[in-house]
């Protein structure tokens, strides 16, 4: 910001309030339709990362903020770049994830005129399931209604729960000196917790009754709150996908992870042991969570806390739900004070662990995927070290899920929910970049194709880490119409050498084509204090841990009329 004696400008006003919010990195192209703004963040505490692709760039912000609980920024020029961010951003929404979108807009005097890139209002509908993309969305046309913009963005930017907002600003906008104005200052933000008579009336119901834990991606923060209340409660837990890591993985009482790359002990411990009621924490209990299978159902009812009251009943519209619009921590909390020393689950202890053993490496042939991932979890999740693992959508996905295990300082992300490919390219730079630790992609060679944000990280020297399931096709898509009977057709690509282009962009390349080379070769990977991607010869046809996901597409009707196919 200037100093008392000069007057602002719109874009000074408004990077000020980006950085009191705790946003360290905007993440972005620049143009010429945006240069005033993006000149007021070159002179701010915010780092401009220039990246190769505005899809790159909102997955590496929405990323960012998920490391380090800081919002993202993202900014664009006007046309394509704006309708290039629009995929990271819709990731962001289906995610839950805190990122504010600054794209430039054509002056209103030359709209309407084919300008070059003309970009107006732009408003989506029908594209998030439930609402607009945008939790809140401007078009800033005039500098007398900067107060009311910048107040609503600060209210979003420090609300408990997801904010995905888009601001347009036009060129002759963006400069524009700013009179005296009050703006709002940032308030702390609010926890929503349960009220006192619900919170009873559960810890009645529960106490004694058979109650297992489904633990979602809204119950991370709170992961030593929700070991507590299961050491206590003896409730067993089973996580979402995206819970991964919100309970250890080690621990006795864990029952494994539900929906794609889930494992099969969850579904015999549910068949053997239907409880009475299991608590959902924090997940919506989409398709990719539960396959919305009735034998995921307790007998009784599900007692659904989450920030958003949207997905109660949502998922399974038929089961019995009881509601509970409430911050998981706080929830548990109160539940356990109410409960008192006495308050338990009759549920049933786990009895097998949920991990399958990983054959041994062979000296021959190509490396199978169970064996790439027994490797990793040796060398980056059992080291210690704080790392973040993003697996891509589609067999990366499946395989991480099922094999990885998180138990320690290391998180998981997945991009489940909308599912773009390219995702954990820029989510590996965002999190090396911003959250100042390992980033590790786990992606396949078609989604690796999709991304340039290797070149990025070589220029601001992050440690990414990006290892490639190599096959020469769509793996994901090539099993998928396997399993539901097609021939699988337009799925192969050429084999690309992923090492060489790193090389070729300034990253290390390393090329594995045998599992004895693994855990040599990742470890060097991790040694490295810049940009890696590991190109992993991997055997296609060993099938992906994806066989719900496989019977939700034949339910669907997705079977081949005519029968034919492996």
């Amino acid at each position: 910001m200037k100093s008392e004696k000069d007057t602002p400008t719109v874009s000074e006003v408004l990077v000020h309030l980006f950085a009191e919010a705790g946003i360290s990195h905007a993440f972005g192209l620049i143009g010429g339709a945006i240069a005033p703004f993006t000149k007021a963040l070159h002179h701010s505490p915010i780092d401009i990362v220039h990246c190769r692709h505005e899809t790159g760039a909102a997955f590496a912000a929405l990323e960012a903020y998920f490391t380090t609980g800081r919002p993202g920024l993202v900014f664009t020029t006007t046309g394509p770049g704006l309708t290039n961010a629009l995929t990271g951003l819709t990731a962001a929404r289906w995610e839950g994830g805190k990122v504010v979108l600054v794209s430039a807009a054509s002056p209103s005097r030359n709209r309407g005129r084919w300008a070059f890139q003309e970009t107006g209002q732009l408003d989506l509908t029908g594209v998030f399931p439930s609402d607009r993309l945008f939790h809140y969305s401007a078009l800033l046309d005039d500098v007398a209604a900067l107060p009311v913009v910048a107040n609503r963005l600060a209210r979003g930017l420090r609300s408990p729960g997801p904010f995905v907002a888009h601001l347009q600003l036009p060129l002759s906008i963006q400069g524009t000196p700013v009179p005296a104005s009050r703006l709002s200052r940032l308030a702390p933000p609010n926890r929503i917790a349960p009220d006192a008579a619900s919170l009873d009336r559960l810890a009645r119901l529960l106490n004694g009754s058979s109650f297992v834990i489904w633990a979602g991606f809204g119950a991370r923060e709170c992961a030593s709150t929700l070991l507590s209340f299961a050491e206590r409660t003896g409730a067993p837990v089973m996580c979402s996908p995206r819970g991964k890591g919100a309970f250890p993985e080690n621990h006795p009482l864990y029952l494994g992870v539900t929906g794609l790359g889930g494992h099969a002990s969850v579904d015999e411990y549910l068949a053997e042991n239907r409880p009475d009621y299991v608590l959902v924490l924090g997940t919506r209990l989409g398709e990719m969570t539960s396959s919305w299978d009735g034998n995921m159902l307790p007998r009784e009812a599900l007692v659904h806390v989450d920030i958003d009251p949207d997905v109660f009943g949502a998922a399974y519209p038929d089961a019995t739900t009881i509601g509970v619009h409430s911050d998981a921590g706080e929830f548990l909390k109160e539940l356990l004070h109410r409960g008192g020393t006495s308050f338990r689950s009759s549920a049933k202890a786990p009895t097998k662990d949920p991990f399958p053993k990983a054959p041994e490496p062979r000296s021959e042939g190509p490396v199978r995927p169970q064996v790439l991932l027994e490797a990793m979890q040796s060398v980056m999740l059992d080291s210690g070290e704080p790392v973040t693992v993003m697996s891509e959508a589609g067999n990366a996905f499946a395989w991480a899920t099922h094999w990885l295990r998180f138990s320690n300082r290391s998180k998981y992300r997945v991009s489940m929910g909308f599912g773009s490919m390219g995702h954990a390219v820029g989510a590996a730079l965002g999190v090396a970049l911003v959250g100042k630790q390992k980033g590790v992609g786990l992606l396949g060679d078609g989604a690796m194709l999709m991304n340039s944000e290797v070149s990025t990280a070589v220029q601001y020297g992050a440690p990414a880490v990006w290892v490639v399931l190599n096959d020469a096709r769509y793996g994901m898509i090539h099993q998928g119409m396997q399993s539901i009977r097609y021939e699988p057709f337009a799925t192969e690509i050429p084999r690309a050498d992923f090492a060489k282009m790193a090389e070729a962009m300034g990253a290390k390349g390393f090329k594995v084509v045998s599992e004895r080379e693994l855990t040599k070769t990742l470890e060097a990977a991790m040694r490295e204090p810049g940009p890696v991607v590991v190109d992993v010869d991997i055997d296609g046809d060993e099938p992906a841990p994806a066989r719900k996901r496989n019977a939700s597409l034949l339910g669907q009707g997705a079977s081949s009329s005519k029968g034919g196919g492996a």
